[in-house]
């Protein structure tokens, strides 16, 4: 399916929004944009569809969940994907390693929004960061994250948080693949079943290629979070944005 003649499935409008990161403040605006649009064009039925990586490296994780538990709860067309940070916090919950993704990669802000300072320098300051930390974690936000689908389909278009393995079919692909997947995917040239809407690999611009959406604008460096909207044929995209934000780590 090529992105130009892909189209959404009939009278329900998809905002699908990109990785959050921890991005409470955006994430509520972008909300709130697109409540304003749906009011505004009276639009019948829709679905906003979150590509995961909700927490790591952005100031308000926990928020994050809180909102996104509250929006699902109270109406099910929110929906939410897993990715490949979601997963880290969870197995750092079952098992602290220094070395792993959640260590290295922005879990130290993930903790201080449950309250938690992380030390992890040696073993035994790890061990009591991670005691800590396990008992700050509420278990709604376990039940939560460990709930979360990985992917999502509507019309020609597959959402998921990283990309697909090319020639496998879309109901048989590994959930590593959908987290974790890069140059695999991101280099094929050929047409998948569907056009694959993801995040995962940041850029400075969205991506639109013909056989996938890269909605990752990097929010946790340029203050950026993007969506992508699908009404029938229409495709377009916008970003809710920190004016002179810089965050890069």
């Amino acid at each position: 399916m090529h992105f130009l003649d892909a189209r959404g499935p009939e009278s329900i409008r998809i905002y699908a929004i990109g990785d959050i990161h921890g991005h409470l403040d955006l994430l509520t605006e972008m909300h709130a944009r697109i409540a304003a649009e749906i009011e505004r064009d009276k639009v019948a039925d829709w679905r906003i569809v979150h590509l995961g990586d909700l927490v790591d490296r952005g100031p308000d994780s926990r928020g994050v969940i809180d909102y996104l538990i509250a929006a699902t709860a109270r109406d099910s067309r929110n929906i939410v994907l897993t990715g490949n940070h979601d997963v880290g916090l969870l197995d750092f919950l079952a098992l602290p390693d220094p070395e792993g993704l959640f260590a290295r990669h922005g879990g130290k802000e993930t903790a201080r929004s449950y309250g938690v300072g992380l030390n992890m320098s040696d073993a035994q300051s790890l061990m009591q960061g991670h005691a800590q930390l396990v008992a700050a974690v509420p278990d709604s936000h376990l039940r939560f994250l460990r709930a979360l689908p990985y992917s999502a389909s509507f019309g020609d278009f597959f959402f998921c948080h990283a990309g697909i393995r090319p020639g496998i079919p879309l109901d048989q692909q590994d959930p590593q693949d959908l987290i974790w997947i890069r140059n695999q995917f991101l280099n094929h040239p050929g047409l998948h079943p569907k056009v694959v809407v993801h995040g995962h690999t940041p850029q400075a611009e969205p991506e639109v290629l013909a056989n996938r959406v890269n909605i990752d604008t990097g929010v946790f460096y340029s203050g950026a979070l993007t969506a992508l909207v699908i009404d029938g044929a229409e495709k377009r995209l916008f970003s809710v944005e920190k004016p002179g934000f810089s965050g890069r780590r």
